[in-house]
Formats: C-alpha cells, structure tokens, sequence
C-alpha cells in the first residue's frame, strides 16, 4: 500500500442526544470520497476515538468499509498506551476490514526511543496491518525523533509516518526517509504544503472534514511541483487553519461540521464551541461552502 494525497481524519458525528449519528456518518463519508479524498482515518484523535465504546468503535470502522471498502483506504486508529492493547485494537480493526492502522505513540506513559522501537516492531509484527506510525508529541507527551523513524521504516510492514510536527528542521531530517515502500505524510495542516513541496507524499487533515476538495486540489498542485498554484490556494485557507486552531482539535472542525448539518457536540470532558467564537464559525463555513463550490 503506497498512501498519498489528501487523507482526512475524520470527526466522529453524534446526534443530539448523544449517539453515534450513523446517517451523518454515512453523508460524511459519501462527501469525502465524492470530493476526491484519496483516503480517510476512523477513530483517530480527531474521531474522538478515546469517547467511543469498542462497539461504537466498530460501527464506524464497518460502516466505513461498507461504503469506501475497495475505493479508497480506509485507516482505523489503533494507538493505546500499552503495546498489548495496541495489537489488540489492531487485530480487531482487521477483523472489521481496515486497510492499515494508524498509530499514535504511546499517550502519557512517555516510552524512550528504544522503546518505540520495540513498541512498534511488536504491533507491526503481531498486529494483522500495515502500520503507519504517528508522532504527535504535542498530544502524547512523547516526540519519536528522525532516527527512530530511520529504524523503523526499515520493517516491512510499517509504511508510513504521519509527522504532527510542522518545524522544518524536522522535516529536513525525515526527507530522506521517504521511498517507494515508506510515505511521509504531513499531521499540519497549516505546513502541509511545504512539506509536500519537499518530499512527502500527502497529509493526514483535520480541515479537510470541511473543505475535501480544495485539499485534493491542493495536494495535486503539491505533488505536481506547481509550487505557485498550490501556495495561493493554501493562502485562501490561512484563515480556516487559524480557526480550527482557536480550541482543541476537534472542536472547531465539528462545529463547522454541525453547519453543514453533519453532527451535533461532542463528548465530555470536550465541551462544544464557546459562544465567543460561533459568529466566526458561521463566516468560516459560509466560506468554506464558497471555496468547494469554486472548486467542483
């Protein structure tokens, strides 16, 4: 499996009194793959994944093969703190029918690096998937550096990185990692760009919950060297990456989400937009509505 292009990190829509809202679900995804969306993620921290029940879990992740199962990939977010868990979550993501795992380092527990390198090795081993590793140190506490990253891709059935972090610095360091059997995908949306321009292969979004098409757009001018094109396109979404960043990842993503009529709230401890910023929410997806209908 070769991961490319625009893949989004889908947000997990819940009715009004809490459920799982399946027929939002089944309105996002069909949206995702019409718009060009070359893959999306299933319970991943954008999904809410640590809210969802495992039977919760497993609706999603069924549902999202049923409907995208043989057209594009779909991941499923597997990452627990414990390695064991991990291959468990795994396994039962492919059992459900995922493509690949998407795996976060360990949260709180804060392994060294030779840690993640064992970590890894036992999840692609025993796990059942493909496994792209996801370093998102901001949210985990734990930052896998380039040079477990140079280990790791090494293993025959660890096919990507997804990288959170958007300094060039880093991205300088993990270029040369990228082949034919090893994709480097942006985790920043704000950066994705460059790092695309650079030598990545695509982007894990979060924006794109909202603005699919202009991300496969964006991603094409990117791959295809048009660097000009893809530059004044991504300065048009400036302000939509600035706004999902005014709470936590996934907030203001579902509160764009909810305007379009794609879910309701999220789950405690998360707490729906604050009152301060839902005016802006409203200018945002009326432009993000406008940007898609440019675009199609």
């Amino acid at each position: 499996m070769h991961l490319s292009g625009s893949i989004t990190a889908l947000a997990s829509p819940f009715a009004p009194d809490g459920r799982l809202d399946m027929d939002a679900w089944a309105r996002l995804l069909a949206m995702q793959v019409e718009a060009g969306t070359a893959a999306v993620v299933v319970a991943g921290s954008t999904g809410e994944a640590a809210a969802l029940s495992e039977e919760e879990y497993g609706q999603l992740l069924r549902a999202a093969v049923a409907r995208l199962g043989g057209r594009i990939p779909v991941l499923a977010g597997t990452g627990q703190s414990a390695t064991a868990a991990t291959i468990a979550r795994t396994r039962l993501a492919r059992d459900l029918g995922a493509d690949a795992a998407l795996v976060v380092t360990p949260p709180y527990v804060r392994p060294t690096q030779e840690g993640l390198v064992a970590h890894y090795t036992a999840v692609a081993d025993q796990g059942g998937l493909p496994v792209v590793l996801y370093n998102v140190p901001g949210r985990t506490g734990c930052d896998m550096q380039p040079e477990t990253v140079a280990r790791l891709c090494r293993h025959p059935n660890i096919i990507a990185l997804k990288e959170a972090r958007g300094d060039e610095q880093r991205w300088n360091a993990l270029y040369p990692l990228a082949g034919s059997d090893f994709s480097l995908l942006s985790g920043d949306d704000p950066t994705f760009v460059r790092a695309v321009l650079g030598g990545a292969r695509g982007v894990i979004s979060v924006a794109s919950n909202v603005v699919p098409r202009a991300f496969a757009v964006l991603c094409t001018l990117a791959a295809e060297g048009r660097a000009e094109e893809a530059w004044a396109l991504d300065a048009r979404l400036r302000g939509l990456y600035d706004f999902l960043g005014v709470e936590p990842n996934p907030i203001p993503v579902k509160a764009l989400l909810a305007l379009q009529g794609i879910g309701h709230g999220l789950r405690l401890p998360l707490l729906p937009l604050s009152a301060a910023y839902r005016e802006q929410a409203r200018a945002m997806a009326e432009a993000c509505a406008q940007l898609e209908a440019e675009l199609a």
